[in-house]
């Protein structure tokens, strides 16, 4: 199957499987939804991650992490930059989500960051999505 765009592909399925309580969400594995995936348990939004092989394709496998049992942990992602429009910030532009209760996800050319590194290592970039 085509994918258009593989990191909106992989936040509707953390958006779908956190609102459906599964435990595990499994993606196509690269090295930018590998960096998304690290920024996500950096900031503990998910719990674990590993990555496996199924054959000759690598997969990602997420562990959801949810409060009490219950509520996700993952309230919202929003894919920001598109492939058909996309979104860019200056080193002083970079937004903030909730007034700083979620991050920004940032592609800048010293790799992938939230906006919180990017404003500190004085950085912008594509801004890719927003996660509370």
């Amino acid at each position: 199957m085509n994918i258009s765009d593989p990191i909106a592909d992989m936040l509707t399925r953390i958006r779908n499987a956190s609102r459906a309580r599964h435990t595990e969400v499994v993606v196509p594995a690269s090295r930018t939804k590998r960096e998304i995936a690290r920024i996500l348990k950096a900031e503990g939004f998910i719990a674990e991650v590993a990555e496996d092989r199924d054959g000759t394709l690598s997969i990602l496998r997420l562990q959801l992490k949810y409060v009490d049992g219950k509520v996700p942990v993952v309230s919202g992602l929003k894919r920001i930059s598109k492939p058909g429009l996309r979104v860019y910030a200056r080193k002083t532009d970079i937004p903030r989500v909730l007034g700083g209760l979620g991050i920004v996800i940032v592609s800048t050319s010293q790799g992938i960051m939230t906006g919180a590194q990017a404003r500190k290592a004085e950085l912008g970039g594509e801004v890719l999505a927003y996660v509370w």
